[in-house]
């Protein structure tokens, strides 16, 4: 029977790619990984990314870690990669997910700000602004200043019964409304923006919502 491998590597166009098992104990990793360098027979030098799957690792042993990779001349730790999220992450993750609801009219120098989604019942007056960390919808018009996505989601998403806004932000990406723009939300049809794949926020339709951010859905059941 073969032995089972805790360390593999493997070679890309952007350098070698070290794998550590998350399965097995700690100590049986990291004697397999000193060994494994301790053969290195490249020359040069190589751009190591490790991936620790989904085992938790401590600062100490990542340190331990790149101590090891970097025994050998040849290698360097160019990333370390791990499927594991913090509980910061977890809890930034968590809220972004949840929805909050405003009822009524932001009006002009106002300031709504959400952690996750925000869900405006009412109008939005030019100059008002609303903030959220996720998606916005406005069961109204929207003629002032929205930002969706405000931590960085590029994937977050502005819809509005009447999307007039004067200036339109999605993670760090803004559009003035222009003329052109403004023609587009002239119409009745419920409108949303989005970034689209070419870099720049683009409005369509909402009905199109469901093809352009499939993952917004998170009903279950129905028929």
């Amino acid at each position: 029977m073969a032995k089972q491998q805790y360390v593999t590597i493997k070679g890309t166009k952007d350098g070698l790619v070290l794998r550590l098992d998350d399965k097995c104990a700690y100590s049986d990793m990291i004697a397999e990984l000193h060994r494994k360098v301790g053969e290195d027979r490249l020359e040069g030098i190589a751009e190591v990314q490790v991936q620790t799957g989904n085992r938790y690792c401590n600062e100490e042993e990542l340190k331990e870690i790149m101590n090891a990779i970097h025994a050998s001349p040849n290698l360097r730790v160019s990333k370390i990669q791990s499927d594991v999220i913090t509980m910061e992450e977890c809890n930034r993750k968590i809220l972004e997910n949840q929805s909050e609801t405003y009822v009524g009219i932001i009006r002009s120098g106002q300031v709504v700000k959400a952690k996750g989604d925000l869900v405006v019942v009412g109008d939005v007056n030019p100059n008002g602004r609303v903030e959220a960390a996720g998606n916005i919808f406005v069961l109204g018009r929207l003629k002032g200043i929205a930002h969706a996505g405000a931590n960085g989601n590029t994937q977050a998403v502005i819809a509005a019964s009447r999307l007039e806004a004067t200036h339109l932000l999605i993670a760090d990406k803004i559009e003035i409304m222009t003329d052109e723009l403004t023609i587009l939300s002239e119409h009745p049809e419920m409108e949303c923006a989005y970034i689209h794949s070419n870099g720049f926020i683009a409005i369509d339709r909402l009905q199109e919502l469901r093809i352009l951010r499939p993952g917004l859905s998170s009903f279950k059941g129905g028929s």
